[in-house]
């Protein structure tokens, strides 16, 4: 069975290749079924080849394939070819099966759209790249599949692209993670320089062989590496696209925050894990950077009004905990709540989706309200996801997935107190924003008519994930529940084991106690607030100094205008200065030259066909002529 691993990602290529051909010649029915179906039969391999690994596991927990050599030049042959092992049967999985539910659920949302042949057509191609990503043997195949996910990006984002502000949101997520992007290439020219390969396992072995911690290149190169993850993955200093990235079509958002493109850069920093362990600051670089993240994601979803930027920050916010978990090396942690959130994180999307249609196309989370009657399944849908995004305890998969990393951000070798407290006020901070957005479109008065009701096809996906948002976190559960962890068992062949403090608080009843407290507490704040107390909170949002703090989380605390600042507006100065430089004439020269052919060629086709017959005569007449007197 391991040898069909080619096919998981050739289905939905394959499904990207015939909608391209046959783009004008299919039914929406086709488009569907080859759109739809392409990536459900690579889940369906990608499922069955998860039970063959696990069930009879390869020779050293890790199975190779070769198809071809990609090319062989200067040293360099590096092949088309897949690695499994168990982090790569977890993300394979996730992304196909995740990936097919929200293609099911595009299938009804997009029905009335002009380009729904195109949309399917990028949606493939999007978990194609992305499987290649997370399949690579090679780090040059995992940046083909990583500049793929990133120009799918682009083309999703900016699909409604008569919206001229769309265009401009897809373009900004292109450039800015072109930032990131830049730095891990430097990164895979430095790791090719030093130890002459680019495929993954060899090139850990060499660096654990070759490097001593702390060393320059080994810090140079994971420093490289962490610019590109933060870039993809949209964490401090590049998360200034990802509320942008709101303007593409709903399932869209869901399909990058789930189980794709948002989740590459905690793929890159577990898989080149030996990197990190060689360059400690760096990883303390990671581990403070998803700290700040998703402490800054949290305040600034507290202030959102439109539904899918909430959503939005709260995967930057939930992405942060999984770059925290890595950067106290807790990798299996990370891994874990990267499963739990695509369960979770695209229930609430789809949801979203579904209440936006509902509404008429309706964002404003003030202009919904008093729909958990009106649309019952997007309701216990939110719900049970919210709940899961907050870690209720017990009830949710979030929770068993966040408090492991809580526990792991203090109880590891590499945590402290400090990311341990900027954890716990994180999951305070999520469920009160969570459940406001619950209360404030679920409850109080109605304020837009519904006019669409979700039939089968974006009903089924919401009860899929929302069963598994539910059960998914069961596969690992913590100490005083009994400690039953088969997925940490499954995971520990393919990734280091978490070294811990023998004896600490975070692994205390006390602080799970902790931990669940504080979730509930911010849903019961949620509660007062926005339920119990809605004149005396109105009258304290009318106070200038809330209002200017809620305008300053708005905005996103102002990365924007700082970046327009110090970089936008003097790279178009210096373009207007340039615009008369020497290169522009030489470039305009060359164009006015082709114009020039153009027309002159033209006014040779004038539809007479004697003319062309004399030309074609006295062209004749000059080959004979000189090949005669020659």
């Amino acid at each position: 069975m391991l040898q069909l691993l080619w096919i998981v990602p050739a289905l939905p290529a394959a499904g990207f290749v015939v909608l391209l051909l046959l783009n004008r010649h299919l039914s929406r029915r086709a488009t569907a079924l080859i759109g739809a179906g392409s990536v459900g039969l690579s889940a369906v391999v990608a499922i069955l080849i998860a039970v063959s690994f696990i069930t009879s596991p390869p020779p050293g927990d890790a199975y190779r394939q070769v198809l071809w050599t990609w090319f062989d030049t200067g040293g360099l042959a590096p092949q088309i070819a897949f690695y499994l092992d168990a982090m790569s049967v977890v993300f394979m999985v996730v992304i196909t099966f995740v990936g097919f539910l929200i293609h099911l659920y595009s299938t009804e949302f997009m029905e009335r759209d002009e380009g729904f042949t195109r949309f399917f057509m990028y949606m493939n191609l999007f978990v194609a790249s992305m499987l290649v990503l997370v399949l690579a043997d090679n780090l040059l195949l995992l940046y083909l599949g990583w500049e793929g996910v990133g120009m799918c990006s682009y083309l999703l984002i900016a699909f409604w692209q008569k919206d001229v502000q769309n265009v401009y949101c897809g373009r900004k997520a292109f450039i800015v993670t072109r930032v990131g992007d830049t730095a891990l290439i430097v990164g895979l020219f430095l790791l090719f320089t030093q130890l002459h390969t680019l495929e993954i396992q060899p090139l850990m072995a060499g660096a654990a062989k070759n490097w001593a911690a702390g060393s320059g290149v080994a810090v140079a190169a994971a420093a490289l590496l962490l610019g590109g993850a933060v870039g993809k993955s949209a964490q401090l200093p590049l998360q200034t696209w990802l509320p942008d990235a709101m303007a593409g079509p709903t399932p869209v958002s869901a399909l990058i925050h789930a189980a794709t493109m948002v989740t590459a850069g905690v793929y890159l920093i577990a898989r080149t894990n030996v990197l990190f362990t060689l360059a400690p600051d760096v990883r303390l670089a990671v581990a403070i950077i998803g700290t700040v993240t998703l402490l800054y994601a949290c305040f600034s979803a507290l202030a959102q009004h439109d539904i899918k930027r909430v959503l939005a920050y709260s995967t930057m916010s939930q992405i942060g905990y999984m770059f925290l978990a890595l950067g106290v090396a807790g990798w299996s942690a990370a891994i874990f709540h990267f499963m739990t959130h695509a369960f979770f994180k695209a229930l609430l999307f789809l949801a979203a989706g579904v209440v936006i249609e509902a509404l008429g196309g309706e964002h404003d989370i003030f202009k919904m309200g008093g729909l958990r009657r009106k649309l019952p399944t997007a309701f216990w849908a939110f719900i049970i996801g919210a709940a899961s995004l907050s870690a209720l305890p017990l009830i949710t998969d979030g929770f068993y997935s966040k408090d492991l990393i809580i526990e792991t951000s203090l109880g590891a070798v590499d945590g402290n107190a400090w990311l341990w407290l900027g954890a716990l006020a994180g999951s305070l901070l999520t469920s009160i924003y969570a459940f406001r957005l619950v209360f404030v479109v679920f409850f109080g008065e109605q304020q837009t008519p519904v006019t669409l009701h979700p039939r089968w096809r974006m009903k089924l996906p919401l009860v899929v994930l929302s069963v598994l948002s539910v059960v998914g976190g069961f596969v690992w559960l913590p100490g005083w529940m009994g400690g039953f962890h088969p997925f940490e068992t499954f995971l520990d062949t393919a990734l280091p084991v978490t070294q811990t403090v023998a004896g600490s608080f975070a692994y205390t009843g006390v602080a799970a106690l902790l931990t669940s407290l504080i979730a509930v507490v911010g849903v019961a704040l949620a509660t007062v607030w926005l339920v119990e107390s809605r004149a005396a909170l109105a009258r304290f949002a009318a106070r200038p100094t809330p209002h200017d703090v809620q305008t300053f989380w708005l905005n996103g605390w102002g990365f924007d205008w700082l970046y327009e600042h110090v970089f936008v507006i003097p790279v178009k100065w210096f373009a207007r200065v340039a615009r008369g430089d020497l290169v522009e004439p030489a470039f305009s020269g060359i164009a006015w030259l082709n114009l020039q052919a153009w027309r002159a060629l033209s006014a040779s086709q004038n539809g007479q066909l004697r003319v062309y017959i004399g030309v074609a005569g006295v062209g004749l007449a000059v080959i004979v002529a000189f090949v005669v007197l020659r």
